[in-house]
């Protein structure tokens, strides 16, 4: 299963930053009890390093990342999206 997100460059590297944002997705399905489906599907793995990360662009600015964000959600329709908005 799959899950298209938008990050902000908060690491050294882009991928760094990818999967600090994919741990807290984790630690947050752990914790917070959401019934969303990327939450329950992080709920049924043993750990976070079964999380595979893959950056597929890397955008300058808020606005274009998320408008890259939606083109790349309509292109690969990951089962885990459930916030459609702008599709």
């Amino acid at each position: 299963l799959t899950y298209v997100g938008v990050t902000a460059k908060t690491e050294s590297t882009a991928l760094k930053s990818a999967r600090t944002r994919a741990n807290k997705h984790f630690y947050r399905a752990r914790t917070e009890g959401k019934d969303w489906l990327l939450c329950e599907a992080l709920r049924g793995l043993d750990s976070k390093e079964e999380i595979g990360v893959r950056v597929l662009a890397v955008i300058r600015g808020k606005a274009e990342a998320h408008k890259e964000e939606v083109r790349i959600r309509r292109a690969l329709a990951p089962a885990l999206n459930t916030d459609t908005r702008g599709d």
